[in-house]
């Protein structure tokens, strides 16, 4: 899982404070990766695995700022793009499997199978850690940190 917070809270390594709304969005995204942890169902597991990764991308853009202008980015995804490259890896991944979650929120549970749903909730993992590094210590909390799959994308 997680190390659990060595600082203060809603403060960084260099100080400054952390949005109140990105400390919740964190808080949220730990929910739901243990929600995945205990769900019993592959199915379930990639959802609130996505769910997470969602919760922790929208605590970067809480942290960071939205962007703003008539053709800034919509999506969560899409505005880490423009608010941390650095995440582009991960926000890349979870981008493209947001059709399959929706698949399985239509009642699509068949498409998901438990090597799948492993790697939906390891790459969440991973991505919360990030994210809730960048948040609390900034870009160089994560230099060099890249998505690596722990298993093999299978059904």
């Amino acid at each position: 899982m997680h190390q659990l917070e060595q600082q203060a809270p809603g403060a960084t390594s260099t100080g400054a404070p952390v949005p109140a709304r990105a400390l919740e969005l964190l808080g949220r995204a730990d929910a739901e990766l243990l929600a995945a942890q205990f769900s019993s169902e592959p199915w379930e597991q990639l959802s609130h695995a996505h769910l997470a990764a969602l919760r922790a991308g929208a605590a970067v853009v809480a942290a960071r700022g939205t962007p703003s202008g008539r053709r800034a980015p919509r999506t969560v995804w899409s505005m880490l793009g423009v608010v941390a490259p650095e995440l582009g890896s991960w926000s890349t991944y979870f981008a493209e499997a947001a059709a399959l979650r929706s698949a399985v929120d239509a009642g699509r549970f068949d498409l998901v199978g438990p090597a799948r749903a492993e790697e939906a909730v390891c790459a969440a993992e991973d991505f919360v850690d990030a994210a809730r590094d960048l948040v609390h210590g900034g870009a160089d909390a994560i230099t060099g940190r890249t998505l690596r799959m722990r298993s093999q994308r299978a059904s």
